[in-house]
This record gives C-alpha cells, structure tokens and sequence, in this order.
C-alpha cells in the first residue's frame, strides 16, 4: 500500500509516530530513575543559593550561559565532566540552555574563591580583559528578603528552618549571586573528586621532569599568565590566592606539592586544572613557579616585566 496516496492513512500513520516518538523522549524519562532520583551527595540548594538562584533568571543570566555539559570531548575538556540528570532533580525549572554567549556555568562551583566572583560581578573585564558581561555590582545595594525567600521555598518544599531563614538578614543579593554561583556542579565535582583519589598517586611519588630546564620555564610563565595569574598575581605574590613566593606555603613548596594544587586543587575556591592543562603544561608550571620562588632573573623581573 502507497501511504503517500492515502492522505488520511497518511495522517494517522503520522501522528502515531509523533506520539509514541514523544512519549519516548518526553514522558518516560521523567519517570526513570536517573532523572528523578539525586545522585548520591547531591543535596538541595541552601536558602540562599535559592535567592541566588532566582536573581540569576531575574536578569537573564541564562540567557547567556548555560549550565550542562555534553558528552562530547571537546565540551569535557573545556568545560570538565558531563552532566547526569541526577544532578538537576532540585532544579525548577531547569536552566540548561542552549546558548552560549557566556561560557557554561555547569561546573563553575568551586572553580574560582568567592572573592573572584565578588570582583568578577563588580567589573568583569578586571579578570577577563575579553568579557561582554555588565556589570553587576549594584546587587550589593539591595538586600535579599527572608520573607519572600520562604514563600518561594514553601512552593517548591524545600524543608528549611526558622534559622536558616533568619540566616538570611544582612545578606545582599550579591552575596546570593555569589553563594549561587559556588553551588553550581560543586556537589557532583567533590563526588568525583573522592572517587578520583582514591585512585590517585601519591604526591609524593611524583618528580618534575621540567625541573630546572629554561625552555619550559618560559612556556610554563606563558601558562601562568594566562590560567594563574588573575588570581596570583603576575608576579605570583597573591591577590585573591596564595602568595606562591612565600618563603613557606600552608600545603607544602616541594614539586610535588605543586602538582598536587594545581591539578587536585585547594579547599576554599581554587579549582583543579588537570582536564583543562593536563600533565605536561602543569609541570611546565610547577617548574615556573620554582624558579621564580628560587629568585631566578630577579624573580622573573618583577612579574613577567621583561618576558612580555
């Protein structure tokens, strides 16, 4: 039988397909498992990433930005892991996207200390020359609401106290902003993370292959400047992260130690770069960090002064 030459059996024909291809894509995942059960630690928003999280659809970050990682290897090495459906059950509605205007924010928690964000909100080109983004430091003017907060949580059943409702008196919607912007992907990141090292090396069994050769000194200083030191300073003497030229660093100076920061990275906002720079450009790094702390060319001239 030619379908094409019976319109209305044609008509049937395609509205079964339509259907069962909709219910396929549509109906049955919100009932699978791996998008209607959280991924084990992953845990709701707090009270004020919530606030933050509604100040975020307010001025249409998400119009900019969005927030999932695709399986495909030029998103992971970007952006790090892709995303599951388990990490979005408490997200209502979700806020994926489909335009990138900004970069993903999928795994933005953790990445940066809370004072980059702060800074970053104030005037994005201070930490990114190329940025588009406006400015965003009136949020700091306005306070958020407790009891606005707590009617939106009602709606949604979030199960928040009295305390952690109080707990938001004196916060600005920047401090939100902030809070939100820290909980995206951290909770799915610190599962990896422990599964990871349990696997890991130890730190101390590691050696800089780079050590003391001046061709990836110099490439390692290129590295820096670019991935390390908006937080670090360009002549590694801290600003919103650790002076690297200390005499004595809180998680250890040696080679290792190094390696192990940068690639794992540290409690309180420094974000790991193993997927982003992988071994070689890491000790490359490792090995720019050592010179410039052993005072090599005069502390490389005062912060890349006669390199660049």
């Amino acid at each position: 039988m030619n379908v094409y030459s019976r319109p209305i059996v044609f008509l049937v024909l395609a509205i079964v397909v339509i259907s069962v291809g909709t219910l396929v894509t549509t109906f049955i995942p919100l009932f699978a498992k791996t998008t209607s059960t959280p991924i084990d630690g992953i845990k709701p928003y707090t009270a004020l990433e919530l606030a933050g999280r509604d100040i975020y659809v307010r001025e249409g970050c998400n119009n900019c930005h969005t927030q999932t990682v695709r399986p495909l290897k030029f998103e992971t090495d970007r952006y790090g892991d892709y995303s599951r459906g388990g990490e979005f059950v408490y997200d209502r509605p979700f806020l994926w996207g489909s335009k990138r205007t900004g970069p993903d924010l999928a795994r933005e928690g953790g990445r940066y200390p809370d004072a980059w964000h702060y800074q970053h909100f104030k005037d994005p080109r201070a930490l990114v020359p190329d940025s588009n983004m406006p400015a965003y430091g009136w949020l700091e003017d306005t306070q958020v609401d407790p009891a606005v907060a707590e009617k939106k949580m009602a709606a949604l059943g979030f199960p928040y106290t009295a305390d952690e409702i109080t707990a938001l008196n004196g916060k600005t919607e920047m401090d939100a902003m902030v809070a939100y912007m820290q909980k995206l992907g951290r909770d799915f990141k610190e599962i990896m993370a422990a599964k990871n090292a349990q696997a890991a090396m130890p730190a101390s069994a590691l050696s800089n292959p780079y050590a003391g050769n001046k061709s990836a000194i110099e490439e390692g200083d290129d590295i820096f400047e670019v991935n390390c030191a908006s937080c670090h300073g360009k002549d590694l003497k801290g600003g919103i992260g650790a002076d690297l030229t200390a005499a004595s660093l809180k998680f250890g100076g040696t080679d290792a130690d190094l390696y192990a920061s940068i690639t794992g990275g540290r409690p309180g906002g420094m974000p790991p770069f193993k997927d982003a720079l992988g071994d070689d450009k890491v000790w490359r790094v490792v090995s720019f960090i050592q010179y410039v702390r052993g005072g090599g060319e005069e502390a490389k001239e005062a912060g890349h002064g006669g390199h660049h």
